[in-house]
């Protein structure tokens, strides 16, 4: 099945379009934009009112006027640099045109003295006089017509000019045809939207500003599609995991029952209902395919527990991936101690392991000795063969796309899936990124952890700050030091955090402070981080490295160096790192001094909350979906029109409707199906496409 035949138009060459030559077309292939399909999802951004008026006195100067004018005299520039001006009377008053570096023979053309003509330009008052700086338009009164009422006005790239994206767009408009409607006709009804083709059409020829808003009903039916689109792909995505026969596992709860009761505490609300969806999803025959998302400490570690215990229970082996071996090791030290309690095997599997430890550990694998598996990506290598491996948990999903999730479903093995992220996302964001996934959330804090005190305090008052790491160290306590985050280069994070630690060394003493940073060699790192956690060292300077999953509970100091340069979602992780023991935990912003607006705003967020959804939201409200999650890594996708922040709500809509619409039709065959088929081809989901042949 090929691209549908009423989109080749959009498909086509831009050069198939009015204004459009070999030279244009590069330009705009340079701005993203590479077939008129990419040009009718270019909205306009603002627009301009040039609607016919008597006088520039009916404007309230600086403000664009469009007027018909008799053109009076010319009055060239007496010396180099100086403007070049025309005198013209409109029906109230006279005024200037004003031209800068322009040729004196094609002013007398375009502005012949005497006769009429209609220009519009930015009326602006100068010295008492109205004049009109280089007008957008000049024309003869009978071609007025070409100028739009209210012009819609195009995000730019440098060599196009709006009257060429003008001009471009209408004729790519009248190259679309009326497409079958792939909504769902009652939901098009309850908000009102337009059909796909007027949609266009109203939103490239806005009438007034109204037409601007992300919430005039064609934007958000167009917003609508691209969301529509994408949950589709999800969803297809979804049914394809889902299809692959799962293992039913319902354990006796003997296992999860002696954990519980070695516990000091009882688990929050939010872990027993977590475990209760999990348990739900184990016990059918289909593949879970699900997202455990939960802020720092909330307890994730313990869930995933629960539910590795449960397939042990019902005769299964589990396997819990961590992204780096440092965590993977602090995930056994974790587990360790629980899963002896309850007498289940566990298990670490490292790239480390001597040749003929990592034998043996296979064979018992094989053989069904060890219940629980942990390790890196290396537990996926070809002669790592589990006796019957029913449930993989992954923790820290952004290093981990849905190509990967569907890869390791390929394993051959109906494996269930329960990924863990310590980043707790916006649900827009959520259901971007994960819509191919059921989620859990854990939204309290088990008891035992402190509140982490928040201070801002400028680099201006550095030696203060060292002077109170130099008591807290005398005190016994440890403390993390993270450098600053310096634009995309890891050599220039080497260095200064590499000078931070001379510094502290000097002051501190020999022995007193540890290293880590992205470049040192990985066994290097782990031997600082161990120094740390077994607190031969009492400070440790990293760059960001530490970020992710670092547990050392006697560490009670956050120190971050220019916190401005973070994003609030890292600061709030970094800030994680400390508040996991009895001690009181203070976390230190030091911020270079004047601070911008938006960044007081973020670290006078943290000060206020600790409540990573709440900071989350504030995070995208402040910058966009994108940069939230860091797009390119993070799988979620650029969208023209869409925009995450303000149409949160439509997001979660297409998801319901997209899984509806498979559910009812999961090969797209029926009318709306082959409708769907359509959009998915339009908005280039060919991964979809691929899905629906295959299935």
């Amino acid at each position: 099945m090929g691209r549908p035949e009423v989109l080749f138009p959009l498909f086509g060459a831009l050069t198939a379009l009015e204004g459009v030559g070999p030279k244009t077309a590069q330009i705009l292939d340079g701005a993203g934009i590479e077939k008129p399909r990419d040009l009718l999802m270019t909205l306009p951004l603002s627009g301009i009112d040039r609607a016919r008026k008597d006088s520039v006195r009916d404007v309230v100067a600086p403000a664009v006027a469009t007027v018909e004018v008799t053109v009076g005299e010319h009055y060239p520039p007496r010396s180099r640099g100086r403007p070049y001006r025309v005198h013209v009377a409109d029906a109230k008053t006279s005024f200037q045109l004003v031209f800068f570096h322009a040729q004196g023979a094609y002013l007398q053309k375009l502005l012949p003295t005497g006769q009429k003509r209609i220009v519009s330009g930015k009326v602006e008052i100068f010295d008492g006089i109205a004049q009109i700086v280089h007008p957008d338009h000049v024309l003869p009164v009978e071609e007025a017509a070409d100028i739009p009422a209210f012009e819609p006005v195009y995000p730019l790239h440098a060599g196009i000019s709006q009257k060429l994206m003008w001009k471009a767009t209408r004729s790519a408009l009248e190259k679309t045809s009326d497409l079958a409607e792939w909504i769902d006709p009652a939901l098009k009804k309850r908000e009102g939207w337009p059909d796909w083709r007027e949609a266009l059409t109203q939103a490239h020829t806005p009438t007034s500003a109204m037409f601007l808003s992300p919430d005039f009903p064609a934007r958000r039916r167009l917003a609508y599609d691209e969301l529509l689109a994408h949950q589709i792909t999800l969803a297809l995505a979804r049914a394809t995991v889902r299809r692959a026969k799962g293992t039913p596992s319902t354990g006796d709860r003997a296992l999860r029952k002696k954990v519980l009761d070695a516990l000091p505490y009882a688990p929050t609300n939010a872990q027993t209902r977590a475990i209760a969806e999990i348990a739900e999803d184990l016990g059918t025959a289909l593949r879970m395919n699900r997202l455990l998302q939960g802020d720092v400490g909330s307890g994730k570690t313990l869930v995933a527990l629960m539910a590795l215990l449960i397939v042990v229970e019902a005769g299964g082996q589990g396997v819990m991936m961590a992204p780096t071996e440092i965590l993977a090791r602090q995930h056994l030290d974790g587990l360790q101690p629980l899963a002896e309690s309850a007498g289940v095997v566990l298990e670490i599997l490292t790239g480390r392991d001597k040749a003929a430890t990592r034998r043996e550990k296979l064979a018992a694998l094989a053989a069904g000795d060890i219940h629980i598996l942990v390790g890196t990506h290396a537990v996926f290598q070809k002669d790592v063969v589990f006796h019957d491996l029913r449930l993989a948990v992954i923790d820290e999903q952004h290093r981990f796309g849905v190509a990967q999730r569907m890869e390791l479903g390929a394993k051959g093995r109906a494996v269930d899936v329960l990924v863990m992220t310590a980043t707790p996302i916006p649900r827009s964001l959520a259901l971007a990124q994960y819509g191919d996934m059921d989620v859990s959330v854990l939204d309290e804090k088990p008891p035992g952890r402190t509140p982490v005190q928040t201070a801002l305090i400028s680099t201006g008052r550095m030696d203060e700050v060292v002077e109170h790491l130099r008591g807290a160290v005398a005190e016994g306590r440890q403390a993390y030091w993270v450098c600053p985050l310096v634009e995309e280069s890891e050599v220039v994070d080497m260095t200064a955090a590499e000078e931070r630690f001379k510094q502290l060394r000097a002051a501190l003493g020999e022995g007193v402070v540890g290293l880590v940073h992205g470049q040192m060699p990985p066994a290097e790192k782990d031997a600082a981080m161990a120094r740390f956690v077994a607190g031969e060292t009492k400070v440790l300077v990293a760059t960001t490295v530490i970020e992710v999953g670092v547990n050392v509970p006697n560490a009670s100091i956050m120190m971050i160096e220019r916190a401005e340069s973070f994003g609030l979602a890292q600061l709030h992780q970094l800030r994680g790192r400390v508040g996991r023991g009895a001690a009181a935990s203070t976390c230190l912003l030091i911020y270079q001094a004047p601070l911008s607006e938006s960044g007081r705003r973020r670290l006078e967020i943290l000060r206020e909350t600790e409540d990573g959804f709440r900071i989350s939201e504030e995070d995208l409200a402040m910058r966009g979906a994108g940069d939230v999650i860091g797009t390119a890594q993070s799988g979620i996708p650029r969208f023209r029109i869409a925009d995450l922040e303000r149409q949160a709500g439509l997001m979660a809509l297409a998801q319901s409707d997209a899984r509806k619409l498979l559910h009812d039709d999961p090969t797209l065959e029926n009318p709306r199906g082959q409708a769907a088929r359509t959009l998915l081809w339009l908005m280039e989901q060919d991964k979809a496409i691929r899905l629906i042949s295959v299935g």
